[in-house]
C-alpha cells in the first residue's frame, strides 16, 4: 500500500513534493473513502489530481515510470557500452541555468505489517546516496537496512551477515536495491520492497492503443469474471450484452454482443466498438488486477474519452470494502470535484509558475468553508491549477 511519493529535482518539480496519501484524522466525512489497517493512521483509497495543460500534473506519472525503471533497469546496462539506467532517467529542472544538481526520489509503503521507506538521489554518473528502513508497526521501532553513500554501503543488524561480503562488488551507477533483489539469500527483504515499488500500476499514457493487453487478460476476465464485466459495461450504457473470444486461430478475436430493435443479437468485432467502450474495457481490466491483488494504480488523464459517470464508475471500484488498493490520477475533469464524493485530503492541485517551476498541495492546505463549493472555488482560481488566459482577439472568418 502507497503511503508517499517524493520528488525532487526532476522534470518540472524542482523543489521537493511530495504526495502524501495519509488521511487527516480531523477529517470525519466519508469513511469509506479509507483504508483501516488497524492503527492510528488511515490512507486514502483514491486521490485525483487537478492541473491546467502544461501545469506538470502528468510529470508526476511520468517521474513514478522514471523511478521504476530506475529500480528496474539499474543493474543491466554496466560496462556493456550502453546508457545506464540513472542516465537515461536523469531528467532534472531545465529552466535554471546549468542545473546540474542531483534529482531524488522516495517512496513510503505499507508491506505486511511493517513500514518501508526507501529512496536515493543521483545524477547521470552515479548514485549519490540510497537508504532503506524498516519500522515494525506494532511496535513504532525503526530499524536501518542498510545506508548507501558514493563512499561505501552499511548495513543493518538484519542483513549484514549477507550483505557485507557483496559490498565491494556494487556499480556505482548501480542501486543496492536492485543489486541485492537478483541475489539468492535468505532475507526477503530486499525481494519484498522491489516487489512491493513494481505492484503500482503506473498505466502507460497510451494503454488505450495497446490492445495487446485485451489479447493478454481479456480471455481470463472472461472466462473468471465475465458477469461482473458485462454488469460494468451495462451500467455504463455500452448496449454490450455479452462478449465471447475465439483464439482457434493465431491471433485471438473479441465478439460483443448488442441487441437490436428487432429483438435480435448483432455481433460486432470489439476493435469495431468506439474508443470510449475499449478504453473502459482496458481500465476495468486494470483496476480489476489492483483491486484483486491489492495493488496501487496510477493512471495519467484518466477523464479523457470517458464520460463524468463512466469516470465516478471506475472510481467506485476502488471502494470496495476488504480491499487496499489504491486509485490515484490526474483529470481536467470537475464534475466531481464536490464534497458529496471526496474528502478534502483526496483532492490535490498542481500548478506552475511563470519560470516553469511545478507546485504540488492538496484542497486540505486551504482553509476551505463548509458550505464551500469545490468545483466552483477551483474554476474560480482560489487554489489555483487552472490556465491562466490571456486576452486576445478572435477573428471572424471572411
Amino acid at each position: 500500500m502507497l503511503v508517499q511519493f517524493m520528488l525532487k529535482n526532476v522534470l518540472s518539480f524542482k523543489e521537493e513534493t511530495i504526495l502524501d496519501l495519509t488521511a487527516i484524522n480531523a477529517y470525519k466525512e466519508h469513511p469509506c473513502n479509507l483504508i483501516d489497517i488497524g492503527g492510528k493512521e488511515k490512507f486514502l483509497r483514491v486521490a485525483a489530481i487537478y492541473g491546467a495543460n502544461a501545469s506538470g500534473k502528468s510529470n508526476l506519472h511520468i517521474a513514478m515510470t522514471f523511478f521504476q525503471k530506475i529500480i528496474a533497469e539499474s543493474l543491466n546496462n554496466v560496462d556493456d557500452g550502453n546508457n545506464t539506467a540513472i542516465k537515461n532517467y536523469y531528467v532534472p529542472f531545465l529552466f535554471e541555468k546549468d542545473n546540474c544538481e542531483n534529482s531524488e526520489f522516495q517512496i513510503v509503503e505499507i508491506l505486511d505489517g511493517f513500514e518501508y521507506r526507501y529512496g536515493f538521489e543521483y545524477n547521470a554518473e552515479c548514485i549519490v546516496a540510497e537508504w532503506l528502513y524498516r519500522k515494525n508497526l506494532n511496535t513504532n521501532r525503526t530499524v536501518i537496512i542498510f545506508e548507501r553513500t558514493t563512499e561505501s554501503a552499511g548495513f543493518g543488524a538484519t542483513v549484514r551477515k549477507e550483505c557485507e561480503a557483496y559490498k565491494e562488488q556494487i556499480p556505482p551507477e548501480t542501486l543496492v536495491l536492485s543489486f541485492f533483489n537478483k541475489l539468492k539469500l535468505k532475507t526477503t527483504i530486499f525481494k519484498d520492497v522491489y516487489s512491493g515499488i513494481m505492484d503500482t500500476l503506473v498505466v502507460p499514457a497510451d494503454f488505450c492503443e495497446d490492445t495487446r493487453i485485451l489479447a493478454d487478460f481479456l480471455p481470463s476476465v472472461i472466462e473468471y469474471e465475465k458477469e461482473k464485466l458485462l454488469d460494468f459495461l451495462q451500467a455504463i450504457d455500452t448496449g454490450i450484452m455479452d462478449i465471447k473470444y475465439d483464439d482457434s486461430e493465431k491471433d485471438i478475436k473479441f465478439f460483443t454482443t448488442h441487441r437490436g430493435k428487432d429483438g435480435e443479437d448483432y455481433y460486432l468485432n470489439l476493435y469495431d466498438e468506439s474508443e470510449g467502450t475499449i478504453k473502459s474495457i482496458l481500465l476495468f481490466i486494470y483496476a480489476r488486477v489492483a483491486i484483486l491483488n491489492n495493488r496501487s494504480m496510477f493512471v495519467d488523464e484518466l477523464n479523457v474519452k470517458l464520460h463524468p459517470l463512466l469516470l465516478k464508475f471506475i472510481i467506485d471500484l476502488f471502494y470496495e470494502k476488504g480491499s487496499t488498493a489504491q486509485l490515484i490520477y490526474t483529470t481536467h475533469d470537475t464534475t466531481l470535484m464536490d464534497k458529496k464524493f471526496f474528502r478534502r485530503d483526496q483532492i490535490w492541485f498542481v500548478q506552475k509558475d511563470e519560470y516553469g517551476y511545478s507546485e504540488l498541495c492538496a484542497l486540505s492546505d486551504f482553509k476551505v468553508r463548509s458550505d464551500s463549493s469545490f468545483e466552483k472555488d477551483y474554476l474560480a482560481g482560489v487554489y489555483g491549477g487552472i490556465p491562466f488566459l490571456k486576452e486576445f482577439e478572435m477573428k471572424a472568418g471572411e
